[in-house]
């Protein structure tokens, strides 16, 4: 094998679905791959043109465009594009063309067609993902390292203004990131400063940039999707987004970046949101969520960017209620942070969400402030009821007293509740495992987050409780080839497909992410991390993130369906909607949590 197949076949071990291929049939594979470099703003086929294969980005990016020239998406490394006119007959059904310097894989028509025949993964992925081209223009659904430059323009703090803006103009940015000499984010510089801070005040030229500078500006990791980029740039009212990893500066993206894209209708809810003046304005644009859901699931949206979106609105009122409670009632006697737990924790909402939320108060909290944090919790509890986010029926809610403590009470009911792992302290631990900063001082969170986790994956005693605690919940399979549905009362036949379908996953992951001390606290987040830090091994986390896909994509189709006939959503599905192969991978998807559930309750933690 020579070295340069040795490289492709390095290369598709990162990209997915080849990584499915034993390694001998990876090794064939990786010699039957042709390779080309192309120019920036080479054209690499023409819409109608017939293609001789399927493309594949190792380095620079692409640009795909419809029959009239509209951009369609923009690709990046690891990125395929072709097969859906070879699909189709073998004639491009879009136009692609370099934007970059790019370096391209081309696997020919023939092996292709037997990839695709040959392996179901491959099948799988061709037949389904490229929805993706035609959806790839959403920027909601965008991965933020795909939107950011790549390598951000940057000057240190003691630069000149006047140098700083002739670096502008020489590369045609309209920002700078300011960092020190490790790559460290200090600030932003942008056009605008100049102009405000700068020209307008009369000041000199040579004044250093981080005077004039928009200092410790909001960022996001490049593992973000473009709606958050988007989401805060409404809220906040800025037009530049520095992306860091790990305090450092790796990429911005401006709104001129978003131009290209054509955000959902959850902007447009955010947007609205951000600039409601009552609770009962936003209450009317949370009454259009139903409507967005459905739309996400007929665009045949991943369930995690559905739910993802949805949950961005819940947030988005919070945050506006929170500022609309301290317009009432003043500022805030001392630092807070307000958290949601729940499905909001997790960023997995559907259409049917109740609030599960607390309050974490500075330690300098007395007695006298507790009365403004009581009326701040009642403010935005009673709004989010209003909105739609009706009270939690266990009372997980900031308006109780219990749920709103100074950050030494949490850290005592966490340390009680992994000391003493009662019945009551594996449900509120559950509940409490999934909170996640929605407004506020997060900097009360995260310290207290990175202990919890070290001090409680080291209790084994608590650990096999709350493995033992995640077992309750089991999928409803019934003993020969069928489901176990609701026996009686008013959803009779039915299957609950949150507590019955995707709570058993939800229990699994926070186990996993409590054995590995794993931060995130979405659920398919987790899994991924637990397969990446070896808790699960890598058939059982495959295996459960594919059931846990289904059985999530199944519980949101039918909420679509709840809502396209003017009905109100529900989790509770009747087994006779479904047709009889749904019916039958539904089941098969049960069978692999079940599965995974029994080897962690049997010490394996996953399948082999």
């Amino acid at each position: 094998m020579n070295d340069d197949i040795r490289t492709v076949q390095s290369f598709l071990q990162s990209v997915h679905p080849y990584d499915t291929l034993p390694q001998d049939e990876l090794a064939r594979v990786a010699g039957s791959f042709g390779r080309r470099h192309l120019a920036t703003g080479a054209e690499i086929y023409a819409y109608g043109e017939p293609l001789s294969g399927l493309f594949l980005v190792e380095t620079g990016g692409i640009e795909i465009l419809d029959r009239n020239g509209a951009l369609v998406s923009l690709l990046g490394p690891r990125n395929s594009f072709g097969e859906r006119g070879l699909m189709r007959g073998g004639l491009a059904v879009t136009s692609a063309r370099t934007t970059e310097d790019s370096e391209l894989l081309m696997l020919p028509e023939a092996e292709f067609r037997h990839l695709v025949a040959t392996y179901p993964a491959f099948e799988r992925y061709f037949n389904r993902s490229r929805g993706a081209e035609a959806r790839a223009v959403d920027l909601t659904t965008r991965k933020v390292s795909e939107l950011m430059a790549r390598k951000p323009v940057t000057c240190a703090p003691g630069t000149p203004v006047a140098e700083a803006a002739r670096v502008m103009r020489d590369a045609h940015v309209s920002s700078l990131g300011v960092i020190d000499g490790a790559g460290k984010l200090l600030g932003v510089l942008t056009t605008r400063d100049l102009t405000n801070r700068v020209l307008a005040e009369g000041r000199n030229p040579s004044v250093a940039v981080s005077e004039v500078m928009t200092g410790d500006p909001v960022s996001l990791p490049p593992n973000a999707i473009g709606s958050d980029i988007l989401h805060l740039m409404l809220e906040r009212k800025i037009g530049h987004m520095p992306i860091t990893e790990n305090g450092r500066l790796v990429g911005m993206v401006t709104q001129t970046d978003l131009t290209r894209f054509q955000a959902l209708s959850s902007a447009a809810l955010i947007r609205d949101i951000a600039g409601a003046r009552t609770v009962a304005e936003m209450a009317a644009v949370t009454r259009r969520i139903p409507q967005l859901l459905l739309q996400l699931v007929g665009g045949h949206h991943a369930h995690e960017v559905t739910t993802r979106l949805i949950t961005d609105i819940a947030d988005a009122v919070t945050r506006r209620l929170l500022a609309l409670a301290e317009a009432e009632i003043g500022p805030a006697p001392v630092p807070y942070l307000w958290l949601a737990c729940g499905s909001q924790g997790r960023q997995e909402q559907t259409g049917v969400s109740d609030q599960d939320n607390c309050l974490m108060l500075d330690n300098s909290t007395t007695a006298d402030d507790m009365a403004y944090f009581i009326h701040l919790a009642k403010i935005v509890s009673d709004g989010l009821n209003e909105c739609g986010y009706v009270y939690c029926p266990g009372d997980m809610m900031a308006t109780n007293p219990r749920w709103c403590q100074p950050v030494r009470v949490w850290r005592d009911y966490f340390r009680g509740w992994i000391a003493t792992p009662s019945p009551e302290a594996q449900m509120l631990a559950s509940v409490m495992f999934d909170l996640r900063p929605i407004g506020g001082s997060a900097g009360l969170f995260s310290e207290m987050q990175a202990e919890t986790l070290e001090a409680a994956s080291k209790n084994s005693i608590f650990v096999a409780h709350m493995i033992a605690n995640s077992l309750k919940h089991t999928p409803p399979l019934g003993m020969i080839r069928g489901f176990a549905t609701i026996r009686s009362g008013e959803h009779r036949n039915h299957i609950d497909m949150k507590h019955s379908g995707v709570v058993p996953v939800t229990d699994l992951a926070r186990v996993y992410a409590l054995q590995g001390r794993l931060t995130p606290v979405n659920t398919r987040a987790r899994l991924l991390a637990a397969a990446e830090a070896g808790i699960v091994s890598p058939a059982g986390g495959r295996d459960l993130l594919e059931a846990y896909d289904l059985i999530a994509d199944t519980r949101l189709e039918h909420q679509a369906g709840q809502v396209r006939v003017g009905a109100a959503p529900d989790n509770y599905l009747a087994p006779p909607d479904l047709s009889d192969f749904e019916r039958s991978h539904l089941r098969d998807a049960f069978v692999v949590v079940r599965t995974m559930q029994s080897a962690l309750g049997h010490g394996k933690g996953a399948l082999s």
